[in-house]
């Protein structure tokens, strides 16, 4: 049965039963909550991982900062050392200077296979 010659007939718009309505209106509730804890633990979660991060990155500025420091005090040491061989008595020194560090490392490796 058609009215007003439309192609389509209307749905029904009967009001629905009130206790449905409220059933819909507490799952949406109960999803919001749930929605809002989860979003919480996310936001804690990226805070943790920020400060995470920055920590991380203080170390690591930390080791590069030694790093640096290191290769420049190694590169002096090298210096020192091309400078002590192109001396005129520089290969002995340098026989005692490899020596006392063979000795160092078998003394460490003795006391860490000991230990």
């Amino acid at each position: 049965m058609r009215r007003n010659n439309y192609p389509y007939q209307p749905l029904n718009q009967q009001p629905a039963a009130p206790s449905g309505h409220d059933a819909l209106e507490a799952e949406n509730e109960r999803a919001a909550e749930e929605l809002q804890q989860k979003i919480g633990a996310l936001k804690s979660l990226t805070i943790d991982i920020g400060n995470e991060v920055r920590y991380q990155d203080k170390l690591l500025r930390g080791i590069d900062d030694d790093m640096d420091r290191t290769s420049g005090f190694l590169g002096n040491t090298m210096t020192r050392v091309v400078r002590l061989a192109k001396q005129g008595g520089g290969s002995k020194q340098m026989c005692y200077m490899f020596l006392f560090v063979l000795f160092v490392f078998v003394l460490l490796w003795l006391t860490l296979k000991f230990k």
